[in-house]
């Protein structure tokens, strides 16, 4: 991780924001298979399901900017779809083939998976947000230290010209010599 020199923050772990797909899109495909298994325990009725998946998912991604979570709008698109993209075939295909007692198993395994990825990406936005703002103090105090010397030069460049004699007055000519 690094700052550019125009002060932007670029991170170079595994859990940096793609422009369409990340590490994160893996964390939304578990989100749409936990809320798949989910809604077909709880026998929602599958276009009401597929509907209300997809408000969760568009709200889930509208909190995300209301919290100032960087993304690009092609990555939020992407979340919503591969929530869906998961979501869909869990419900309409995967779902139906247990019995209640293995859904609720393969839900709780999908689940627990789900947030102990979440968890780790979030601990290692934590580290990356403390990382930057380390940085960027670093580069504030450097910054500082470099106006200290310019402005300490410029004083002793100040300083030095008013202690010598200005070379721009001329003395007059000495016309002494030669001159019989």
């Amino acid at each position: 991780m690094y700052l550019t020199k125009d002060g932007r923050f670029v991170r170079t772990d595994m859990w940096r924001e793609g422009k369409w797909l990340d590490l994160w899109s893996v964390v939304h495909f578990l989100s749409g298979m936990s809320v798949g298994l989910g809604f077909f325990f709880l026998r929602l009725d599958p276009l009401g399901a597929s509907a209300l998946a997809f408000v969760c998912f568009v709200a889930y991604e509208m909190w995300e900017k209301l919290m100032d979570i960087f993304e690009t709008p092609q990555n939020r698109f992407m979340d919503v779809v591969v929530g869906m993209v998961s979501f869909l075939p869990t419900f309409f295909w995967l779902a139906p083939q247990f019995t209640r007692r293995e859904l609720v198993l393969v839900f709780a395994v999908v689940f627990v998976t789900n947030v102990s990825l979440a968890v780790l990406g979030w601990r290692a936005s934590q580290k990356a947000a403390v990382l930057e703002q380390r940085l960027r103090t670093r580069l504030a105090h450097e910054r500082e230290k470099i106006a200290a010397r310019r402005r300490s030069r410029r004083s002793l460049r100040d300083t030095l010209r008013v202690s010598r004699p200005n070379p721009t007055v001329s003395k007059p000519l000495d016309n002494s010599r030669g001159s019989a």
